[in-house]
């Protein structure tokens, strides 16, 4: 599955986030950290917080701080987010009707559903149990 860059920009800054909730990171810190456009990114963070998955934090030395549960916001609640075929694929309107589309439309609707499912079962907290040890040890244990 390919993930356009406001997917994979939104799951660096929450999962970065979500690492550590008491701690503040401005979108250059995290953009610099992957190497991102700090444009693009602000633009993905201000659509977090409208989300509540992130709060924005005013004042010297604010930022973004995690806004959830690493045990109950799941990979879906993000994706779902930023990518515009999350709710499904569009049928091709001139193959509707036919035994073939029908058949595939199945299939790929089958497929939605096992992939849906998956991305909600994977909560934050066990993505980050894949981080590096730099970010796992003690980082996640803070989150806890």
């Amino acid at each position: 599955m390919r993930l356009q860059k406001s997917t994979q920009f939104a799951l660096y800054a929450v999962l970065e986030l979500a690492a550590d909730p008491e701690r503040q990171l401005s979108t250059a810190d995290i953009a610099a950290r992957y190497g991102i456009s700090a444009h693009h990114l602000a633009k993905v963070m201000r659509r977090l917080v409208r989300a509540g998955l992130i709060q924005s934090v005013r004042g010297v030395g604010g930022g973004y701080r995690f806004s959830g549960n690493v045990r109950r916001v799941t990979l879906w609640d993000v994706m779902e987010l930023f990518e515009p075929d999350a709710q499904g694929v569009e049928d091709d309107e001139a193959a509707i009707g036919t035994p073939i589309s029908q058949a595939l439309d199945n299939v790929r609707a089958e497929i939605d559903d096992l992939t849906r499912a998956t991305m909600q079962s994977i909560t934050l907290k066990s993505l980050l149990k894949f981080a590096p040890k730099e970010i796992d040890d003690e980082l996640l244990l803070r989150s806890i």
